[in-house]
């Protein structure tokens, strides 16, 4: 079961101090992009007074002084890639020593103006950004792979392990959630995909999201995840995937299947006692049942690959192969049905098919998921849910 914990009023009041965080970010950003975070940071409070002054939306129950604190933490140790840091339309940014740093920019990988002054200056930006997090970086240490407290991951790496000087990547998630409604506009997948794919939740079928590196993937799964009734309980986890099983519960969520794990999140899937949802790093469906694999392998227990496949056959009803495409844009590209053995292969049937038809002016794939005229094997088990999907969702198109 699904509990808010948050009154109305606190709820109203984090709605507003988070506005007012975005507001000062946006202002902070387009105001004072040139200036370095000792200068940005006896400024901000000023800032946050003269908005909720101009802004009617901010008058009442609102705590000025905790949204400027948060937000200086936010922006501490970032030197000259604040500005980056800030900006709500970048999602990534790599640092390649001082004299290069890209961003990733509504999806398109570009090469930004920003410099630092020398390898010492990144390196101490570096030292300025692991320090809160309790870590080190040296000779003996030289690379870091660490969560922000914001959520972002950050990787840093210094020589001798990275040739040409100090590097810095930092991937950045968003801080809202997006719906189904949102992936449709986005173009992610289609109203008859999305009509697809929650009747497939509802069924409680097992789902895996796959796809590459800032490909959308966990969007997707949190999207997915908001089909499932309010009467259920959840159980949300990324670590300690083994105990977490041993809970009673009606889903479990795992953010991502990466490495030995793998082999108790089948184990709990085949049992069909409970459904699961989860992504996995990937390029195809295909490719994905081979990491699968490969992970099973890497487990203590040994399995012939053909237990292994019957296993993951059994385990996986649905995946949901997503890209990131040449333009930018996060798109489901396929959505395959995992059917059984065939000798010793695992039978894969594409229901869904992402079909290219161009490309407009400005560089922008157009395009859309087609049917392919196939009905998945479980369509009765749908049906036997109480779930009514109509017919002409599986039709194929004609050119």
């Amino acid at each position: 079961m699904k509990v808010v914990n948050l009154t109305n009023a606190k709820a109203c009041k984090t709605d507003k101090q988070q506005k007012l965080k975005s507001s000062l970010q946006r202002k902070i950003l387009h105001e004072l992009n040139d200036q370095e975070i000792e200068q940005i940071i006896p400024k901000i409070d000023r800032l946050a007074f003269e908005i909720i002054k101009e802004d009617s939306d901010l008058h009442g129950q609102i705590d000025r002084k905790e949204v400027v604190e948060e937000l200086i933490k936010d922006l501490k140790g970032f030197g000259p890639i604040n500005s980056l840091v800030l900006d709500e339309d970048v999602s990534e940014l790599m640092v390649n020593g001082p004299n290069q740093v890209f961003c990733e920019n509504k999806g398109k990988l570009v090469l930004s103006k920003i410099q630092f002054r020398d390898n010492e200056h990144v390196m101490n930006v570096i030292e300025k950004i692991v320090a809160p997090l309790g870590r080190r970086i040296d000779e003996s240490s030289p690379m870091i792979d660490e969560r922000l407290p914001n959520g972002s991951r950050v990787i840093a790496i210094i020589p001798p392990l990275a040739l040409d000087g100090p590097t810095i990547t930092i991937r950045k998630f968003s801080q809202d959630f997006f719906h189904i409604n949102d992936l449709i506009r986005f173009g992610t997948l289609t109203e008859e995909v999305a009509i697809f794919l929650e009747a497939c939740v509802k069924a409680r079928l097992n789902i895996w999201v796959s796809g590459g590196t800032g490909s959308g993937k966990t969007t997707t799964l949190n999207a997915l995840s908001n089909f499932i009734p309010d009467n259920e309980r959840i159980v949300i986890f990324h670590e300690l995937v083994r105990s977490s099983l041993r809970i009673k519960s009606d889903r479990i969520i795992i953010g991502e299947v990466r490495g030995v794990e793998a082999f108790d999140a089948l184990k709990a899937m085949d049992t069909g006692n409970v459904c699961a949802l989860t992504t996995v790093h990937s390029n195809s469906t295909s490719d994905m049942i081979s990491r699968l694999e490969t992970m099973v392998q890497l487990s203590s227990v040994i399995l012939p690959i053909k237990s292994i496949r019957e296993q993951i056959a059994g385990a996986i009803d649905v995946i949901v192969q997503q890209s990131r495409l040449k333009d930018g844009t996060r798109r489901i590209v396929n959505i395959t049905e995992v059917r059984d053995l065939e000798g010793d292969m695992i039978a894969l049937q594409e229901i869904f098919t992402f079909k290219k038809e161009g490309e407009n002016s400005e560089g922008k794939i157009i395009g859309r998921l087609m049917p392919t005229g196939v009905k998945p094997k479980f369509y009765e088990r749908l049906k036997k849910s109480g779930i009514q999907i109509p017919p002409a969702v599986f039709m194929a198109k004609k050119e």
